[in-house]
């Protein structure tokens, strides 16, 4: 069909490009040009065949996927990058979007949404995976969030955990010093972060110093 969509697979895994190829074969609309192992052999073959949409994972030998939809981005312009992952920390969305993917999808979809999202992109319409877009209009939000009273926001344990962190404590030394879990632990500093808006331990422990947090009860 000369008017189909053109598509590169773009997986490490051979399987998952077999299944999804196998899959978008039964689309009339859709086509698979070509397949990519890794994120350089992606990168050529965007620039040899100039997809619409290019399909890729994130984790891939040689060069990751972020890395890769810059270069394809910048070989091949006009084709659109639909990540499919299964990674949906912060540090790979806001890296892939900003690289320039379209649109961020989790493995747990189906085919149907897979083949949907395919032919929004060719359209320059982008789909967020609901969690992903979550973390996205959180993100927006930051600037309104930054101005959160911590002392009203966060519950004294989780203060608590917030001047340790800035204290230089890991997981496991809270864990011991406070007699919880490193779970628990983990789950609280997970807290803290979404309800500061704050990206990392890091930038949690300057907020504790700048706000005067650790000289408090």
């Amino acid at each position: 069909m000369s008017d189909a969509i053109t598509v590169l697979l773009v997986d490490d895994h051979a399987v998952v490009r077999q299944g999804v190829r196998a899959f978008l074969a039964t689309q009339p609309d859709l086509s698979v040009v070509a397949e990519a192992a890794s994120g350089t052999e992606a990168v050529t073959l965007a620039s040899q065949n100039v997809p619409d949409v290019v399909l890729i994972d994130l984790i891939m030998p040689d060069m990751d996927g972020v890395e890769a939809t810059r270069r394809i981005k910048q070989a091949s312009p006009r084709s659109q990058v639909v990540v499919v992952t299964s990674y949906h920390e912060d540090e790979h969305i806001f890296a892939a979007l900003k690289a320039g993917a379209l649109s961020y999808l989790l493995k747990d979809l189906s085919s149907e949404e897979l083949a949907a999202a395919i032919r929004k992109a060719a359209l320059g319409e982008a789909v967020l995976h609901p969690r992903v877009a979550a973390r996205v209009i959180k993100e927006l939000q930051g600037p309104r969030a930054e101005k959160v009273n911590p002392f009203t926001e966060l519950t004294d344990r989780e203060l608590e955990v917030l001047k340790l962190i800035a204290s230089g404590m890991s997981n496991a030394e809270m864990a011991t010093k406070l007699v919880l879990s490193e779970k628990t632990i983990k789950g609280h500093v997970s807290n803290i972060l979404s309800k500061l808006h704050l990206v990392d331990r890091t930038q949690a422990a300057v907020y504790a110093w700048r706000e005067g947090i650790v000289h408090k009860k």
